[in-house]
């Protein structure tokens, strides 16, 4: 390549500091040809740098292309001290000071926005269940241990998700996982928005969070491998902000297209395509949107460089270049990279060598097994002797964050839904030993206790029955049609001659009751939906408001990650949102419950973007994903635990959930003030 343009003497020197071209098979392009005065390029026509003075230079502030001179200078005298570095060290440094030359700008930006998505998609599915599941378990009439499993189904999905698909990134690609997961999950969602019955959603919904699983831990890894050390803490930080915007994007969809029951259809009484079914759709936009986007996204140089990649690898970095400065308005900035050092690596050899004997069966096989063998390989050493306390301590602060955040996210909206039910019972009416024959009930009845009650010759037609409840009551000669029911049950009652003609009225209703002569004709199927109950505007206002109260807290853990340092974040948030647990004892309304939550999370936001980045960072690129991986299922697995220990104790006590919380956040917090501080570690 020829043609190279001058560049500034400060970045000459910083290319000899390094070593040259041909030094430790990485080099600069070092011969610089003299420029003709008439080819000087629009960009820089009637600029003289020479004379232009930086204006920072009168208050002694260092020019930017000085810091990183100097910078580099310290760790070429860093390796030269060294006896030995290995090779991935080596290319640690070299890719570094690449990623500086390519600056951040337009690239970077646009990869920020297709892998938000993505981490976008991820939020959304953790909200998709809890706001289906009111209209779903009256469509496909679920029971409580149903129900539970439906709750829980998406977590299980996750979990093994972030495990296959973050061990697969670091052998097969980060792009190239991150594309199929994004389709698994998209598909999932559409074939489970049609399913009709339990199994086949539950088994959807498994999938789409399978798929799913695999965003947060390849997102962090890739979009961390295009960034360069000063901005990596800050700018990963603020992709979180697109979890936030999941959940404000979910709440807002949810509470605009659930309630609304005509945006659906349905053909004959099989199948029914209800609004919810809708909404299960449009949360399938965001993932959409991002493969659509990583189509046009390059694979990870850095990932490339791992596995012998070179001249994809070289490609990608001046596309990189190239997209950055021309954005800036500095064309004529050449790529002087030459040649970059890049590792041995005999796995993927040795899969190449099998898979090229034998039928396409054995090929696949050789290479399937392979490749799990590897990837457990892989897991395996996490708890290899240099990375055994920091996975350690790593998997603890995972365990207890998700632990309580997860649990107390279930808790909060149950405690709403506690109070709700207890005000509502409140307002209950018993009725006692009436009497009534001859009459035409034609309007419903709801929230009300019959007691020893007789009923001759009555008539209920067309009316709704909403949690009511005839106890040790007698019912003789009476007619019941076009009946709706919902938590409505007879017990020790006596029913004599009884006709039930199209009610929705199920043998299990009736507890230790005597029938004589009782008829059920033309009985309805399935379970009715009802737009007032199962729609409560409350639990989309609880969901946005939670999601908009991370707002401040990522701002804040964006703008002073790089200054505060990872670990100080983490466990000064984590202890603080442990303080903040306290208040729940003052919490004995709706609105003091949903202004804990708001605070809570607004803390606790901090030391999730902590969490994240310093994971990236702790960890070589050959183990970067594998490791978020498997930490992240481990968080997955705390979810589940949390979430299901928490929700047990809603009603009962809110003692045990808050002193859980507070234990699991005190204990994770003071471990993260002893993690390693990466914020000035090159990315391995």
């Amino acid at each position: 390549r020829t043609g190279v343009t001058p560049i500034s003497d400060r970045i000459v020197t910083g290319y000899s500091m390094y070593g040259g071209a041909g030094q430790d098979g990485y080099a600069y392009q070092s011969d610089i040809l003299p420029q003709e005065e008439d080819a000087a390029s629009d960009a820089t026509e009637g600029h003289d740098e020479e004379d232009q003075m930086y204006e920072g230079e009168y208050q002694g502030i260092p020019h930017p292309d000085e810091v990183k001179a100097a910078r580099r200078a310290a760790r070429a005298k860093a390796r030269a001290a060294a006896d030995a570095a290995s090779e991935q060290e080596e290319l640690a440094e070299q890719y570094e000071d690449i990623m500086e030359d390519c600056g951040h700008g337009r690239f970077q930006w646009t990869l920020f926005v297709v892998l938000g998505l993505a981490l976008m998609a991820d939020s959304v599915e953790c909200f998709v269940v809890s706001f289906v599941l009111p209209s779903a378990e009256k469509d496909m009439c679920l029971s409580n241990a149903e129900k539970g499993m439906l709750g829980l189904i998406v977590f299980l999905g996750m979990m093994l998700g972030a495990f296959v698909w973050g061990g697969l990134a670091d052998k097969v690609g980060r792009r190239k996982c991150l594309i199929v997961a994004l389709t698994i999950n998209c598909v999932s969602a559409f074939l489970s928005s049609f399913a009709q019955g339990y199994g086949f959603f539950l088994f959807f919904r498994l999938f789409s969070g399978m798929g799913i699983g695999g965003a947060v831990p390849i997102v962090y890894s890739y979009f961390s491998e295009f960034l360069q050390m000063d901005k990596r803490g800050e700018h990963l930080s603020w992709i979180c902000m697109f979890w936030m915007m999941g959940g404000i994007y979910a709440s807002f969809t949810a509470w605009g297209v659930i309630p609304r029951y005509g945006w659906g259809f349905s053909m004959g009484t099989e199948f029914q395509f209800h609004s919810w079914r809708v909404f299960v759709l449009v949360c399938a936009l965001p993932a959409i949107a991002s493969v659509v986007g990583l189509m046009f996204m390059p694979e990870s140089p850095r990932f490339l460089l791992e596995h012998a990649k070179h001249d994809e690898a070289w490609m990608i970095l001046k596309q990189v270049h190239d997209t950055n400065w021309r954005a800036k308005g500095e064309p004529e900035r050449v790529f002087t990279v030459a040649q970059i050092k890049t590792p041995k690596t005999q796995e993927d050899e040795f899969i190449e060598i099998q898979s090229a004997t034998g039928t396409t069966f054995q090929r696949w096989l050789v290479r399937t097994v392979t490749l799990a063998k590897l990837v457990l390989k892989n897991v395996a050493s996490l708890l290899g002797p240099d990375l055994r306390l920091n996975s350690l301590l790593m998997a603890i602060i995972w365990f207890t964050m998700a632990f309580s955040y997860y649990g107390l996210s279930v808790w909060f909206p149950d405690m709403i839904k506690h109070l709700q039910n207890e005000e509502y019972d409140s307002k209950l009416k018993v009725f006692h030993r009436e009497q009534v024959k001859h009459f035409h009930f034609n309007f419903s009845l709801e929230n009300q206790v019959h007691k020893e009650g007789e009923y001759v010759n009555d008539k209920f037609i067309n009316i709704e029955m909403k949690h009511v409840k005839f106890e040790d009551s007698l019912f003789e000669d009476c007619y019941f049609e076009d009946i709706r029911s919902t938590q409505t049950f007879f017990e020790n009652c006596t029913l004599r001659n009884i006709l039930f003609y199209n009610t929705d009225f199920e043998r299990k209703i009736f507890i230790d009751c005597q029938l004589e002569n009782v008829t059920f004709h033309q009985n309805k199927r399935g379970c009715h939906l009802d737009s007032e109950e199962e729609n409560d505007v409350l639990v989309y206002l609880v969901s946005f408001l939670g999601s908009l109260a991370v707002l401040p807290g990522n701002i804040i853990s964006a703008l002073f990650m790089d200054k505060i340092g990872r670990s100080k974040m983490i466990g000064g948030s984590m202890l603080i949102s442990a303080g903040c647990t306290f208040f729940l004892f003052l919490s004995f309304s709706q609105a003091s419950i949903i202004a804990w939550q708001c605070l809570f999370c607004g803390v606790s936001v901090a030391a999730w973007n902590g969490i994240e980045v310093i994971t990236v960072e702790l960890y070589p690129a050959s183990k970067r994903a594998t490791a978020f991986g498997v930490l992240n299922a481990l968080c997955k697995l705390a979810a589940i635990m949390g979430s299901s220990i928490f929700a047990s104790f809603v009603g009962i006590t809110k003692v045990i959930p808050i002193l859980l919380s507070f234990a699991a956040l005190v204990g994770g917090g003071l471990l993260a003030l002893k993690l390693p501080e990466t914020r000035e570690k090159v990315l391995q």
